[in-house]
């Protein structure tokens, strides 16, 4: 019984979160400055939304660069440390 109880290691911050918020940050980046998704909107029907793409993807990107800016500190604080 006891041979299946893991023993608790602390948790570290991965590059799953950095890769994953930089990930985020570049796909709004492309639909920010690109007519990638106005073409998509357009090609689907749904063009009067085009107006208001401003009115989110400016926010989310803002929003995806510092949480790509946070969890790139924060991984190489954790990876800094169990270095030394």
């Amino acid at each position: 019984m006891s041979d299946n109880i893991r023993k608790e290691q602390p948790t570290q911050p991965s590059r799953k979160g950095f890769y994953a918020s930089l990930a985020g940050t570049i796909v709004v980046a492309l639909c920010c400055f690109t007519p990638i998704l106005v073409a998509t909107l357009g090609a689907i029907g749904l063009s009067a939304f085009t107006a208001y793409l401003d009115y989110v993807l400016f926010p989310g990107l803002a929003v995806l660069i510092t949480l790509s800016f946070l969890s790139y500190r924060r991984w190489r604080k954790a990876s800094d440390s169990r270095e030394n």
